[in-house]
């Protein structure tokens, strides 16, 4: 399904008067800027952080931000929203998502977590796990201390359009047909399944490098595994290792159709958001992103769009990225409640994110 017309559709009058406001004084303190986990619940426009024994429980009708602060690894912005929380909530949790993200400079990557359909990503931010609860909670103070390496999971599957997808770090997620990413920071560990095809196989290595490359500036050390020869690195992580799935090739060609993308530029140049559509099959060239713009990356099929920042775009345009996310999530009919968005400023890309393009610099 394409968008009918170039135009967007008309940002509503009340997004667009809450964002110009700054952070009310005293609303985020210095301290955010340092490396930690913060987490404020949406109360009555205002983000009020959490009491440390009520971190983790997140009320249905409620709207929380959640900022991981890796300090000079970078912070990533989570905007969780509860199944039943309001219209209003939500408008407020986009505004306060907006102010936090400018009181530290615009770096921090913003994602939408949806209950229910929450990312590996945010999930790991819980290691006791979280619950949902009924209703609303009154809210206080949430600090946290130091934080340890973090370990990510890829999948990589596909036969035509292979992909990288992050995954639950753990042994349930593997398979014999497919390749995974282990990232565990100073090694990357490269495992291919016994039935994996070639394709994936070819794939793998060049995520790995360009997790390597790009992430870690050369610095890591890549560590190539076939099934069944499984370092002690992997299994301090992962623990023992199953007896794994197997698989078919009708989870390829699904995989397939899943990781197809599009590539559009929005601009607000003439005086209303307009979104042309630049290219409609990747790997997509790294210079169709021009720092003066924002751009949609529309991997929909796949439950997932992406809004890239160019440091050059004005603040309008930053300001509003989170809505022409949903405005395009409209025109596409993708269901709202299920597709995750990402916001990336330029430089502060994601692996998942670059893999659509081909040789990222």
């Amino acid at each position: 399904m394409e968008p009918e017309a170039d135009s967007m559709p008309e940002v509503p009058e009340e997004i667009l008067h809450m964002l110009h406001f700054q952070p009310a004084p005293g609303q985020f303190g210095p301290e955010v800027r340092d490396p930690g986990l913060w987490v404020w619940r949406v109360e009555k426009m205002k983000a009020v952080l959490l009491d440390p024994s009520e971190v983790g429980s997140f009320y249905n009708g409620d709207s929380y931000l959640v900022l991981k602060n890796d300090g000079e690894q970078g912070a990533d912005l989570h905007m969780w929203i509860g199944e039943k929380s309001s219209r209003d909530e939500q408008v407020a949790c986009a505004m306060l998502a907006t102010q936090l993200d400018n009181f530290l400079g615009g770096d921090p990557v913003q994602h939408r977590q949806v209950q229910g359909f929450e990312t590996p990503e945010f999930m790991a931010l819980f290691p006791r796990g979280i619950s949902y609860k009924d209703g609303g909670v009154e809210s206080g103070f949430r600090r946290t201390q130091g934080s340890g390496p973090v370990h990510r999971l890829y999948q990589i599957k596909g036969k035509r359009n292979i992909r990288a997808k992050e995954v639950e770090l753990s042994w349930s997620s593997f398979n014999k047909g497919d390749c995974f990413i282990l990232d565990l920071g100073e090694i990357i560990v490269s495992w291919i399944g016994s039935q994996a095809n070639i394709f994936e196989k070819q794939k793998v290595r060049e995520i790995a490098s360009l997790i390597r490359d790009t992430d870690r500036h050369g610095k890591a050390r890549i560590v190539d595994i076939t099934e069944g020869e499984e370092p002690e690195d992997m299994l301090k992580v992962l623990g023992q290792k199953p007896e794994l799935a197997e698989s078919t090739p009708e989870e390829d060609s699904k995989a397939d159709a899943s990781n197809t993308a599009a590539l559009y530029k929005v601009s607000d140049a003439t005086g209303s958001m307009t979104m042309t559509k630049i290219s409609e099959k990747s790997p997509f060239a790294q210079e169709l992103l021009v720092r003066d713009d924002c751009f949609i990356l529309d991997n929909g099929a796949n439950g997932k769009i992406f809004v890239w920042k160019g440091n050059g775009a004005n603040a309008e345009e930053k300001r509003v990225a989170l809505q022409m996310a949903d405005s395009f999530i409209q025109q596409m009919k993708y269901p709202m409640m299920k597709t995750q968005v990402e916001i990336l400023p330029q430089g502060k890309e994601t692996i998942i994110f670059k893999q659509f393009f081909k040789n990222w610099n």
